[in-house]
């Protein structure tokens, strides 16, 4: 690694963190340092991820939170396991996105965007961009992201632009790009096509037109049924099915439409399904896209009766220079004058709005550009089902993957906007002819003139995207960061979008490089409110980040969010749960504050395990060494919830409840070999602790460590804790097992009787054999220390003592005479409950391992582990019973 040596800030430890204090020293810290700079270790073993760029429209949401959170704990885990990991920051210009949100800034001020003219336009919108691609980089900082900045990259950028067109041009003399009419998405509002993506649908409260189309020089007429009866003025032609019994004898006949008089033809087409509605459709190509389909079929006329705003166009007749719903208005009125409107039905539908406008959105027949995609795709899919393509996790949605891109259809490019990356195509004024071009077109190629003209729209922000996991490593150039970080190592991303962004990356990579361009996809779920509601403005229940680390601090936002989520679920965002979080960094910093106030001037180098190690040493070493094997395990698996549980669960109750409490008797002794283990332990353990914990909250460990006994600048760089043979110890587990139940049924008899802790009590206790004797011999102290004991006698052949509080452990039986704090008819209804307890566990694992299905399909370990807990609770009802016997007399 190049010299990036720096001193960290020293302070001392404080009696309470203060995270927004630390939150801003240790990223500067970071920044200053270039911790997160890839490429300065060239001899490792590369480690790539690219952010999913997020749009500067704005603010950053809970959902990115989750999405980025979840790619810095593998950043930050990477980078410690010794990995050269680069972690690629970049946003997205958001075409459509961006260029309403500078519009409508505009109309506040009385302006629109041809006012200004695309130049003028154009300089506003890269100043919205430059202010919050600035908040964006903010918000990566408060949320403690580990990205390389040097590397950032922004979709209209230069590099990215030059990829653009290079992948357009090749597309294109490939036969892959054509121009031509086509229906898509329309908003009438921003007058552009729109991706399905920025399309959403709404359950709307409609009607059903039921319109009766005459038979031309008949008395027969057909029922056609539609929601949009201003489309009728766009229709050329009827479809039945060609079977159908109903209609066979008219196909090929003419209707007149009602209101214009056109004459249309009755075609057969297997669209139509024969059993809904009245088994008779109206074919209006220009505005609905099967209706397009079946026009093409038929070689039917493309009537279009709208303009790019949605009022009815010269095609429209009367009602020409009518909005679309005031059209549909008063066509149903002329329909009923008219005779030809049968019946109107209430009809609950679904309808598509702009997700940018509002508006509601026009299937709208226009002259766009296309890309072929089922040649892409075929490369796709066979990389995926010869098991060559990324793996998704969880792998239920590589079937969601492979059933669109199998059913893929031609992908709408062009939008009618100035924002984005233009259309490399010049249309020449002289000869008429077109002209695509990598470079800007100043000559026409075909007659040499000078009067070109470039295409007016803009690319579809996906065609930029779909090539960001190697155009922001310098593609179509063969750079040294390509060679070396591409292909990625993984994508995180939610499952909404693995149509529009995953596939079309998984296309280009293949396309462009020949490879996938990341191994792993990890697919997220939502961010949802507490009652497991969406988002949004509308409901007002939306999360700002920012407002929970002001609140709570980034790293209890960090470790609720990625910890509560599971792969592929939803997650549900709970106040209470960063409570908790908070509670729980709370309860490390008060431990660690602990343990540094014990260890004076210890340093790293005077760490010794390699003496006599009590019980409680063995045993925490042996926890540790378990917990760093399941988490490295868990988060290479992505169980990132699971990794929070296990970390909670050893901090919490393992470390801070138990061995932090057993060390005091070393630490407070007069044994100075005894106490330098526990502070060699001590410093070990919590060292440990804060490095597997420092990737789900850097903020906090950092401080922590920082103040610990170490080695080196900085916990990000610090090396991940690994298994270590040396520390297994399953006969200090079973030891300490025993010690604990023993301390936690004192204290729960404790309770039952209201005995405080701080009251010295007599505790006798009769080991089950010679081991538990030897073991609790070897341990007294503890059990004297945490049992708080007046007198303590451990013996197998001890006198059971007549009134007395009873306790039955796995090892020993436990008895505190306490004559004048309990009456013996409560200790006898408190053991005749407990009596019944067991009887019913006894009872319950004897019909299971009666049940000769479960015998016979259960695996021979799971039996086993039935039938010891059948002898352990039958063992501890058996002494209740013999005790409740003793006190009944």
């Amino acid at each position: 690694m190049e010299e990036t040596k720096q001193t960290a800030p020293e302070t001392a430890m404080p009696t309470t963190y203060d995270p927004k204090e630390a939150e801003k020293k240790w990223y500067d810290y970071w920044l200053k340092g270039q911790y997160f700079k890839a490429g300065q270790r060239q001899d490792a073993e590369p480690y790539t991820m690219v952010i999913p760029p997020p749009n500067v429209t704005g603010m950053l949401h809970i959902g990115h939170a989750l999405d980025f959170t979840l790619q810095d704990i593998m950043a930050r885990t990477k980078r410690m396991q010794g990995y050269d990991t680069l972690w690629l920051p970049g946003s997205d210009h958001a075409g459509i996105a961006t260029q309403t949100k500078v519009e409508q800034k505009l109309r506040e001020e009385g302006l629109t965007r041809y006012d200004l003219g695309r130049e003028k336009f154009l300089e506003k919108v890269w100043e919205w961009k430059e202010h919050y691609a600035g908040t964006i980089r903010e918000q990566w900082a408060k949320m403690g992201f580990s990205l390389d900045y040097s590397r950032e990259r922004f979709t209209l950028d230069e590099g990215l632009s030059k990829a653009v067109r290079d992948v357009f041009v090749r597309l294109y003399e490939k036969g892959l790009i054509y121009r031509g009419k086509y229906i898509i998405n329309w908003d009438p509002a921003a007058r552009t096509a729109l991706s399905d993506i920025e399309v959403e649908y709404k359950e709307v409260q409609g009607a059903l037109y039921h319109l009766k189309y005459p038979v031309k020089d008949s008395d027969e007429f057909i029922v056609v049924a539609t929601t949009r009866p201003e489309t009728m003025l766009g229709d050329t032609a009827v479809a039945v099915h060609p079977e159908d019994e109903r209609y066979k004898h008219l196909i090929g006949k003419t209707l007149v439409l009602p209101i214009i008089g056109r004459e249309i033809p009755i075609v057969g087409d297997e669209y139509v399904e024969k059993d809904f509605g009245s088994g008779a459709v109206k074919i209006t190509p220009a505005h609905d896209p099967n209706d397009f389909e079946v026009g093409r079929r038929h070689d039917l006329p493309q009537v279009l009766v709208m303009d790019e705003s949605g009022k009815m166009n010269e095609n429209a007749g009367k009602y020409q220079g009518l909005d679309r719903f005031d059209c549909r208005k008063q066509i149903v009125a002329d329909m009923k004058e008219l005779g030809v409107l049968i019946k109107i039905e209430d009809h609950v539908h679904q309808v598509g709005h702009s997700e940018r406008s509002g508006a509601v959105v026009e299937p709208y027949l226009s002259t766009q550009w296309f890309v072929k995609m089922k040649p892409l795709a075929e490369r796709a899919i066979e990389a995926q089902k010869s098991g060559q393509g990324a793996n998704f996790v969880p792998d239920r949605f590589e079937k969601i993957y492979l059933h669109w891109i199998e059913n893929i259809r031609d992908w709408c490019i062009s939008r009618q906007l100035w924002w984005g990356h233009r259309i490399p195509a010049w249309y020449c004024g002289d000869c008429g002819e077109m002209t695509v071009s990598r470079e800007d077109a100043s000559v026409c190629p075909h007659c040499g003139g000078t009067h070109l003209t470039q295409d007016n729209d803009v690319l579809d922000t996906w065609f930029s995207s779909a090539l960001w996991p190697f155009s922001t490593l310098g593609w179509p150039e063969q750079t040294e960061d390509l060679k070396r970080y591409y292909p990625t190592d993984l994508l995180v991303t939610g499952y909404d979008i693995i149509y529009f962004w995953v596939a079309r990356m998984i296309f280009s990579g293949l396309e462009y490089t020949g490879q996938i361009p990341f191994k792993d996809v990890l697919i997220h779920g939502l961010v949802r409110d507490a009652e497991g509601r969406k988002m949004s403005k509308s409901l007002g229940n939306g999360v700002d980040p920012l407002e929970v680390i002001e609140k709570y601090g980034a790293d209890a936002m960090r470790f609720m969010i990625s910890t509560g989520s599971t792969p592929g679920q939803d997650l549900r965002f709970r106040w209470e749960k960063v409570e908790q979080a908070r509670n729980f960094a709370n309860k490390i910093w008060n431990a660690s504050r602990f343990v540094l106030m014990n260890l004076g001037d210890f340093q790293a180098s005077d760490i010794d395990l390699s003496g006599e190690l009590g019980t409680a040493d063995r045993w925490i070493l042996h926890r540790l060494n378990e917990t760093v094997r399941e988490v490295t395990r868990l988060i290479d698996a992505y169980e990132f919830g699971e990794t929070g549980r296990l970390l909670y669960n050893f901090i919490w109750d393992d470390l801070c409840d138990w061995y932090i409490e057993f060390s005091k008797l070393s630490l407070y002794g007069t044994d100075e070999t005894a106490k330098k283990t526990a502070k060699s332990v001590l410093a070990y353990v919590l060292d440990r602790t804060q490095r597997l914990i420092h990737p789900f909250m850097p903020f906090i460990s950092e401080e922590i460590w920082q103040h610990l006994p170490h080695e080196g600048e900085t916990i990000t760089l610090a090396a991940w804790p690994t298994f270590e043979a040396r520390f297994e110890a399953a006969d200090a587990v079973r030891e300490m097992e025993l010690l604990m139940d023993i301390i936690r049924t004192v204290r729960n008899i404790r309770a039952e009787v209201n005995v405080p802790m701080s009251k010295k009590v007599e505790l006798l206790v009769k080991p089950a054999g010679e081991e538990a004797l030897a073991i609790l011999k070897r341990n007294e102290e503890y059990v004297r220390r945490f049992c708080n004991t007046s007198a303590l006698s451990i013996e197998l052949g001890l006198a059971t003592p007549e009134k007395a509080m009873t306790g039955i452990v796995t090892g020993a039986e436990l008895f505190l005479p306490l004559a004048g704090l309990i009456d013996i008819a409560q200790e006898i209804a408190r053991l005749e409950k407990e009596l019944a307890t067991l009887h019913g566990e006894v009872d319950r694992i004897e019909k299971k391992l009666a049940n000769q299905g479960f015998v016979a399909k259960a695996p021979a370990k799971v039996i086993d582990e039935e039938k010891a807990k059948l002898a352990d609770y039958a063992d501890k009802r058996d002494k209740v019973s013999a005790r409740l016997a003793e006190l009944r007399g």
